[in-house]
C-alpha cells in the first residue's frame, strides 16, 4: 500500500477524472493508495479542505500559506493554529522559501511568514511541510532556529542536493521525492534517493503538478504516486513492496495525527509490520 503524502485535492484538473474527487480518489485507492494529506496553499482553502476530509476517512489536511501567496493580510502564528486546530489539520503548511520566484513575494516577507509557520507548529506539536527551492542556506538557519526536532516536518517535492537533505533529516525531517524522480534530467534525486536511509523517505505526487513518467504533460493525480515509489525502487534495486510499506510507515510515524483515523486495514498492516504501533 502508498499513500501520497502531499496532493492538493481541490485544486484538481477538470481533466482529472472530469474534476471529480471521489472518482479521482478511487482510482488511486484502485491503485494501493490508502492515504492521502491535502495540503493547503492559502488558509482561505480550510473549509474546502475539510469538507473534502469529512466526506472521506482517508484524507487528511493541512493548514498553511504557500511562500508565493500573496494574502490580504499575511498570518501571525495564532492565525495559523486557530485554522489548525478549527479545521483539524494534522500538520502545518505548506510554507517555506521560494527564491526561484522571490520576485512575486519578497525575501523578507517569505521569512517573516516562515517563521510564523514554524513557531505555530512548534506550539500545536505538528509536522511542518516545507517548500524550499533555491534557498538551502537560509531553509535550513530558520529550521535550525524555529523547528522542534522532536516533531520535524518534511522537506516536499525536494529537488536540492543531497548535503541538504543529509541537514534536514539530522534535524528531525523527512525527504519527500514526487514525480519529478522519474524525469530523464532527475540522475541526482535517483542518487539521493538510493544514498538517503529508507526510513526517512516520503512519496508525493504534488497533484495536480508534476506527472511522472509516463504520464507527463497531463494533469497529474495521487494513483500515480505509485510511479514514485517504483522509481525509488529501482534507484534502490529494492523491491517496490518494500518502499511502499517503509514509505508508509514513515508517512504515519510523522504525522502521527492520521494514525487513529487510519482505514482499519492499513492500522492492521503497519502493526503486522512492526514499524508503527496499531496504538
Amino acid at each position: 500500500m502508498f499513500v501520497d503524502s502531499h496532493c492538493h485535492l481541490d485544486r484538481l484538473s477538470e481533466h482529472t477524472h472530469g474534476g471529480d474527487i471521489a472518482a479521482t480518489l478511487n482510482a488511486a485507492r484502485a491503485a494501493n493508495v490508502s492515504q492521502f494529506l491535502a495540503i493547503s496553499v492559502t488558509l482561505e482553502d480550510m473549509p474546502g479542505l475539510a469538507a473534502i476530509a469529512r466526506e472521506h476517512s482517508d484524507v487528511a489536511i493541512s493548514a498553511g500559506l504557500h511562500p508565493l501567496h500573496t494574502p490580504v493580510q499575511e498570518p501571525l502564528a495564532s492565525d495559523i493554529q486557530e485554522a489548525a486546530e478549527q479545521y483539524g489539520a494534522i500538520a502545518i503548511g505548506e510554507t517555506g522559501l521560494d527564491y526561484h520566484y522571490q520576485e512575486s513575494v519578497p525575501v523578507a516577507v517569505q521569512h517573516e511568514r516562515f517563521k510564523q509557520h514554524l513557531i505555530a507548529a512548534r506550539e500545536l506539536e505538528l509536522p511542518v511541510i516545507v517548500h524550499t527551492r533555491e534557498a538551502k542556506e537560509d531553509t535550513l538557519a530558520l529550521l535550525r532556529e524555529h523547528s522542534d526536532p522532536r516533531v520535524g516536518g518534511v522537506l516536499h517535492c525536494f529537488t536540492e542536493d543531497l548535503d541538504m537533505a543529509r541537514e534536514a533529516v539530522r534535524l528531525g525531517f523527512y525527504i519527500s521525492l514526487s514525480g519529478i524522480i522519474t524525469f530523464n534530467n532527475a540522475a541526482s534525486l535517483r542518487e539521493l534517493a538510493r544514498q538517503l536511509p529508507l526510513d526517512r523517505l516520503l512519496v508525493e505526487t504534488d497533484s495536480p503538478y508534476l506527472a511522472p513518467v509516463p504520464y507527463r504533460g497531463k494533469p497529474n493525480e495521487p494513483a500515480w504516486v505509485v510511479e514514485v515509489a517504483e522509481c525509488i525502487a529501482k534507484a534502490r534495486g529494492i523491491s517496490v513492496d518494500e518502499v511502499a510499506m517503509q514509505t508508509t510507515a514513515n508517512f504515519f510515524q510523522l504525522f502521527k495525527a492520521a494514525v487513529p483515523d487510519a482505514p482499519a486495514h492499513v492500522k492492521q498492516a503497519l502493526a503486522q509490520s512492526g514499524l508503527v504501533s496499531s496504538r
